[in-house]
């Protein structure tokens, strides 16, 4: 069976749906999660930060996959905005409201490695596909990349002109999403942000390959599987396809690498901030 699971800011817990006819299996409770709060670790359970407004504290839930009651709960040193995991499971990272980025080994929930990251906080965080780089972005519009191997490695880190792999500053609001495509530290990654911009980079060069602008925020980015396009799901509830592979200009004319939006018959899965998911098929 294949499932969609989602969860909202709102405390309305998390969602899993049956993709084929919508049904709803089960209904995690307790759950009011910040965006790209919520991880599957390992597919075996999952991760969710907690926001709560009344509170400066923040906790982490994890629940089993067929129990619809949090199983257990973490309390880091600081509230947490995104969390990502390793496929395998093995480790947790999350972000901080301060700026700082946390690794916790999943077993024993052990703190692993902390270092300050952004100056302002974290709002999303993805791992390059061979899981070797970290890639961050932030309230202070900055998109940085991390090699992990450097962050647990206490010589080469001290050796080094700085901590990060990359640091891109051409964004001048909000990050509020990251995506990293196939090839490791040869991926083009993807930003979006308050901006109302998309940029993509080269890991390899560290240089900026294109910055598309769109006619709305863009809250969340997905790339397609041949990486010859992205899909963009903006605030004005459309999803926005943009090229990857049209040639490369100085032209900052508006939308010339945007090819297409849905706002309804297509194979997608859309939640809005009202609460509402649609999902197409054509």
């Amino acid at each position: 069976m294949e499932v969609v699971v989602a969860s909202s800011s709102i405390d309305t817990g998390i969602g899993c749906w049956d993709l084929q006819n919508s049904n709803e299996q089960l209904r995690y409770k307790s759950c009011s999660s910040p965006p790209h709060g919520l991880v599957s670790v390992g597919g075996r359970f999952f991760a969710s930060s907690q926001l709560r407004d009344s509170s400066s504290s923040g906790f982490v839930l994890y629940w089993s996959l067929h129990k619809p009651q949090p199983e257990v709960k973490s309390f880091p040193a600081e509230p947490i905005k995104p969390l990502v995991s390793n496929s395998e499971g093995t480790y947790l990272i999350g972000g901080g409201v301060s700026g700082d980025i946390y690794v916790w080994e999943v077993l024993t929930g052990r703190l692993l490695k902390k270092w300050h990251a952004h100056y302002r906080a974290v709002t999303c965080l993805t791992l390059s596909d061979d899981e070797s780089l970290l890639v961050s972005g932030a309230e202070d519009g900055c998109v940085r990349v991390w090699s992990l191997f450097m962050m647990f490695d206490d010589v080469r880190r001290e050796e080094s002109r700085h901590p990060y792999v990359h640091s891109f500053l051409e964004h001048t609001l909000r990050i509020t999403d990251v995506k990293s495509g196939h090839g490791g530290s040869n991926a083009v990654i993807i930003s979006s942000s308050e901006d109302r911009t998309c940029k993509v980079w080269s890991l390899a060069t560290g240089r900026l390959l294109r910055s598309i602008v769109l006619p709305t925020i863009i809250d969340t980015i997905a790339i397609d599987s041949g990486e010859c396009v992205f899909y963009a799901g903006g605030r004005d509830g459309k999803i926005y396809i943009a090229a990857l592979n049209a040639p490369i200009t100085s032209s900052s004319e508006y939308g010339m690498h945007i090819i297409g939006s849905l706002a309804d018959q297509c194979f997608w899965i859309r939640g809005r901030l009202d609460s509402h998911m649609g999902y197409w098929n054509p």
